[in-house]
């Protein structure tokens, strides 16, 4: 009876071990379509060249006068804490969705104006027109595009949203208001180490 009670208990620890190390449960499993768009450095940046890697994305335009700037803050944030545990291998996609105002410069001003902690983590990308970030944001985030008629506004959501090393969309959370930041950034670092 004690050895069988000893093997449970060390049965326990090694179980509550394993729970607290990570092994990330995703929620969603949708594929990233394939892409290649350009960034604030006028650089090609594609699906390609960020597989092996976490990501965290989000759709963003540097005329929005509502969401845009405190989802970027809240981003920001998100690094600053990264940054903080000494988590380093990931990156920040924002997709414009305004492609013909946000040029490579503007989006390069619009980060310029956060207190950002790693730049060079931040993919800010456009070189696409309206229709097709509308279509890739539906068909590979679950996600709404659209022209105000009535603005010079762009209608799109306010997800963050958390992508695999193979390019697969894990995670959505809400990006603008009580954003879950310690829940992604215990999830990132998660899915680094599931990854090793």
């Amino acid at each position: 009876m004690k050895k069988l009670l000893t093997i449970i208990i060390i049965s326990l620890v090694v179980l509550v071990g394993c729970g607290s190390s990570g092994n990330f449960e995703a929620q969603t499993n949708w594929d990233v379509q394939d892409f290649s768009y350009v960034n604030q450095h006028k650089e090609d940046v594609s699906l390609e060249d960020l597989k092996g890697k976490v990501w965290l994305a989000t759709f963003i335009f540097t005329n929005c006068e509502t969401v845009c700037p405190p989802m970027t803050f809240n981003m920001s944030d998100i690094q600053q804490m990264l940054v903080d545990k000494g988590i380093e291998d990931y990156n920040i996609v924002a997709f414009s969705v305004d492609p013909e105002v946000d040029t490579p410069e503007k989006l390069q001003e619009y980060l310029g104006n956060y207190d950002v902690a790693d730049e060079s983590k931040w993919q800010l990308l456009t070189g696409y027109t309206q229709e097709d970030i509308s279509k890739f944001a539906a068909d590979s985030f679950k996600t709404l595009v659209k022209d105000d008629p009535n603005s010079n506004q762009v209608i799109h959501g306010v997800s963050f949203y958390l992508v695999d090393q193979n390019g697969v969309v894990v995670k959505n959370y809400n990006g603008s208001t009580e954003v879950p930041k310690e829940e992604i950034v215990i999830d990132v670092e998660t899915l680094i180490e599931d990854g090793k």
